[in-house]
């Protein structure tokens, strides 16, 4: 087993991974790489490791066996938002600018991040007195802050209602319009993967593999209504047997 961080293509690289909790086995034998700039998103059965996955691409987590390669800084944004509840807006977001001595730049960026996210006149709010909307957009500026070269994303959008989740996919869609990263994606909303996603991995059960590949090319932001985004949820569902499944909430369930 190795873990590393060296200068390669491509920032994101599993060879051969395997990972075991006791007699648990949860992935097995799984190969991906993400290239520079790309945004791959993570779906399959509920409890099939996608989680799991995501660990190990952060570095939270080793592998059983097999080789997790990782190069640039990640940030994580979970499911449920990790703002500090005693920190303003303001504060929260500066917390993704410490690594920026100069105060006057550190200020410059902060303003910029206020500006993408258009939270101005919440910086002095605590996290309590926001919207789940409001919350997940100050948990993306602080995720986008400074130079991170990856951003791992974990069902960030899940807790939201169906609208705010669209309003949510358009923003991080323009947020990364504007400050590109690589991104990887674990959620189990299929609509959400093929609005987002250059790319959809999807899982099988556990111990997970990978049980197929889907590329998308249209550009973002993309309508749920958007012919390839139909197409993509169409075939991913048929590929999980699921292609019966019309209702937006049965889809979920399914999945989930």
């Amino acid at each position: 087993m190795n873990v590393s961080r060296e200068d390669l293509t491509e920032p994101l690289r599993l060879a051969s991974v395997s990972r075991s909790f006791d007699s648990l086995e949860v992935l097995r034998d799984m190969s991906l790489e993400v290239r520079r700039g790309e945004f791959v998103a993570i779906v399959g059965p509920s409890g099939c490791g996608k989680t799991t996955l995501l660990n190990l691409l952060s570095g939270f987590d080793r592998p059983t066996s097999g080789t997790v390669t990782r190069t640039g800084s990640t940030r994580m944004v979970y499911q449920q938002d990790g703002l500090f509840p005693w920190l303003t807006v303001r504060e929260n977001i500066e917390m993704g600018l410490r690594h920026v001595q100069d105060n006057a730049e550190r200020m410059r960026q902060l303003a910029e991040m206020f500006d993408l996210i258009n939270l101005h006149g919440f910086a002095e709010h605590y996290p309590h007195q926001l919207s789940g909307g409001m919350r997940q957009r100050v948990e993306l500026a602080r995720a986008l802050a400074g130079e991170t070269d990856i951003m791992l994303l974990d069902e960030p959008f899940s807790a939201l209602d169906y609208l705010t989740r669209l309003r949510m996919r358009e923003e991080l869609a323009r947020l990364l319009e504007t400050r590109p990263r690589t991104v990887v994606l674990v959620t189990h909303d299929i609509e959400e993967a093929a609005q987002l996603a250059d790319r959809i991995i999807v899982l099988t059960e556990r111990p997970a593999c990978i049980r197929m590949e889907l590329r998308l090319t249209v550009p973002r932001p993309r309508s749920p209504v958007q012919a390839e985004v139909v197409d993509a949820v169409q075939r991913i569902l048929a590929e999980l047997g699921l292609e019966n499944e019309t209702d937006d909430r049965l889809v979920r369930a399914n999945i989930n």
